[in-house]
């Protein structure tokens, strides 16, 4: 259409949509999705050269709103770790985005997504948190806070598990928080992941406007609004693009990612430096000191090769090896049975 906005590869905004939703009607999934649409056309990314990975869950239905012209998995409950490890690892020239959410990530998948972390296995994960289990009618979910109330009145007695400290303790090199309605910030945060090669792990506060957005849960849609503690504002600056950064001392911080892109953080009066590992678990320990939802880029580390690299893995994928190099010809069988008969 004429005068439509198009990317470096020509590409329109529409190119990046997938199917109508079919969420709750304000769902903070679906600001997630656009957030995730808008992050992969202004990184001018082919979705053609995209994998959507999912489990099981509401969270795990939004691959269908994004990319249509990618390919796409929806693995069974809580197996979205492992099978983004195994797709890693058959085809790494293949862009992985994974979208899970707290009861498929931080519950039944625990184990899974502890080892995937561990690897440092190249894939953007995005945990959709709303703290319940919609699905199955709004039970508390591992990542409930403690005293939040479900909407029957009971109270959850037991503490919460924090996604973005796992991830820092268990080997992701890339950990970020966000809200769902915050695309000025969230968009840039899923651009700097989708640059960076290991495991970037997104943390997304996103209410549930059924059944966890009434008084006395801690991540309904006005607690979260209210008690927002972000560490910085976030400018991705693609590699590109001519990179001139003018500042004073002390006010702004880029980080170079792998492929030379950089996200530029803009102080918000805090001394904060996300290289540090333990400057990230006392501010995250803090935050929930304080009943607040530390966001941002937490930590970033830029010098831990991701998995394929460790594994020193080949140039060419391997679901893009030719016949003639997965079938050794008929005298290399001879030599081979030979030895065996020696």
């Amino acid at each position: 259409m004429a005068g439509e906005k198009v990317n470096r590869l020509n590409l329109t905004e529409k190119d990046y949509e997938g199917a109508p939703s079919t969420m709750c009607r304000g769902c903070g999934h679906d600001a997630i999705s656009a957030s995730v649409m808008r992050a992969f056309f202004d990184s001018s990314i082919d979705p053609r050269k995209v994998i959507k990975l999912s489990g099981i869950g509401c969270s795990s239905k939004t691959p269908a709103y994004f990319l249509s012209q990618s390919f796409g998995f929806n693995a069974v409950h809580g197996r979205m770790s492992a099978v983004a490890t195994g797709t890693n690892l058959a085809n790494h020239s293949l862009i992985p985005i994974g979208v899970s959410g707290d009861g498929d990530t931080a519950a039944i998948g625990l184990g899974n997504f502890c080892h995937m972390m561990r690897r440092n296995v190249n894939v953007t994960y995005i945990v959709e948190n709303n703290g319940v289990y919609g699905l199955t009618k709004g039970q508390f979910s591992a990542t409930a806070d403690k005293g939040s109330v479900m909407k029957g009145g009971k109270i959850n007695d037991i503490p919460a598990l924090d996604v973005c400290e796992l991830a820092i303790i268990l080997g992701a090199t890339y950990v970020a928080r966000s809200f769902s309605g915050d695309r000025k910030q969230l968009a840039p945060l899923i651009q700097g992941a989708l640059a960076h090669k290991g495991s970037a792990i997104l943390d997304v506060i996103s209410p549930c406007v059924t059944f966890n957005n009434h008084e006395g849960s801690t991540k309904s849609l006005k607690y979260v609004k209210d008690h927002l503690d972000p560490i910085h504002d976030i400018d991705f600056i693609p590699y590109y693009e001519n990179i001139e950064v003018d500042y004073d001392e002390g006010t702004e911080q880029p980080v170079e990612l792998h492929d030379g892109s950089r996200i530029v953080l803009h102080k918000l009066g805090k001394n904060y430096d996300p290289t540090s590992r333990m400057q990230a678990l006392q501010a995250i320990h803090a935050a929930v000191a304080e009943g607040k939802f530390l966001t941002g880029l937490i930590y970033y580390d830029p010098n831990r090769p991701d998995f394929a690299e460790e594994l020193n893995l080949s140039e060419t994928p391997l679901a893009e090896l030719s016949q003639d190099l997965l079938q050794p010809p008929a005298e290399m069988l001879d030599r081979i049975n030979a030895e065996f008969m020696k």
